[in-house]
Order: structure tokens, then C-alpha cells, then sequence
């Protein structure tokens, strides 16, 4: 996905192809899941699990702010009972059964990250996506270029790697 993004190869993923609103009854999207989303946003994520078992979810890339829980359904008047005071940061969360969690994420990291169930048989059948985290400015500030030991493969074999000239100079 990332080296995708990186060299711009189309026809990988589409930013969008997942709504904001999840459809109830329809069937399944063959499509890699990709929600775009701007550099030094804040967006609010909620988990919603209608199952009997305890799910774990984990954002590569960043730390998100636990502001709320509670059993039943989320709606918009769960937002009143938010913990915006003191909220625990933290990388994964839990999902109790038939219950939800929300969380806050500043995006302050550019790239391509992956928010996923840690639950691997639900992983692997989609229980995921990637937020790609976009600014028009490309700068080492924002985001380092690939490794250039990185293995490219796919489309992108045979791609040359842009990597900008960084001078340093040490004054004593």
C-alpha cells in the first residue's frame, strides 16, 4: 500500500472506497479498504461490536486518546459523555461485547497506516483499513522518503527512489 501511494501506481486502492456510514445488509466490497483523511486533522473513530467476544483494534503510526466506552449502540448523544479532560493515550484498544469505544487521533503523521482488528482470522477476512494521512507538500519534515535498502516489488519493482539532499554543516 505505502510504496503504492509513494509512486503513485494506480489502480491499487482508492481513497474513499469506504464510507463514512457502514451500509447494513449489503453485501460484500471487493475493494481495498482506504479512507483519506488531511495532515494535522483530528478525527473521532468509533468501534461497534455487536459480537459476544472482546475485540482488539491497533493504529500503526500514531497514539489516539480513549474518550469513551459503554455498552448498547453509539449514538450522537454518546458524544455528552466523552472523558475530553484526561483521556488515556494509547496505540490499541479493546471493544467490549455488544459494546462500543471511541477514540480521538490527532494526525500528525503523514503516510499510509493501517488500523486493524488484532484478531488475525478477522484481519485477514477485512476487519481493517488504511488511513492515508495526505499533505501536498513533501518535505522530510513530514514524512521520510523509503529506505533505500527498501525492497520494492509489485508494481513498483524497478522504481527509482526519490531521495532529497540533505546537507548538515556542524559549526563549533
Amino acid at each position: 500500500m505505502k510504496l503504492a501511494d509513494y509512486f503513485n501506481i494506480a489502480g491499487v486502492f482508492r481513497v474513499g472506497s469506504i464510507s463514512d456510514n457502514p451500509p447494513q445488509g449489503k453485501g460484500i466490497n471487493l475493494d481495498t479498504s482506504v479512507m483519506g483523511a488531511d495532515y494535522r486533522a483530528f478525527v473521532e473513530i468509533v468501534f461497534e461490536n455487536r459480537e459476544n467476544i472482546v475485540q482488539s483494534w491497533h493504529l500503526d503510526g500514531y497514539a489516539f486518546f480513549l474518550v469513551g466506552m459503554d455498552g448498547g449502540t453509539w449514538t450522537r448523544d454518546s458524544r455528552k459523555q466523552y472523558n475530553l479532560v484526561d483521556a488515556v493515550s494509547r496505540s490499541t484498544t479493546q471493544v467490549y461485547p455488544n459494546s462500543w469505544t471511541a477514540v480521538y487521533v490527532a494526525l500528525d503523521n503523514v503516510g499510509m497506516w493501517n488500523l486493524r482488528s488484532e484478531y488475525w482470522a478477522r484481519q485477514y477476512l477485512g476487519q481493517q483499513y488504511y488511513l492515508r494521512v495526505y499533505t501536498p507538500v513533501k518535505s522530510v519534515r513530514d514524512e521520510y522518503p523509503i529506505p533505500s535498502n527498501a525492497l520494492l516489488c509489485g508494481r513498483a519493482q524497478g522504481r527509482k527512489k526519490k531521495h532529497p539532499v540533505i546537507s548538515t554543516t556542524l559549526t563549533f
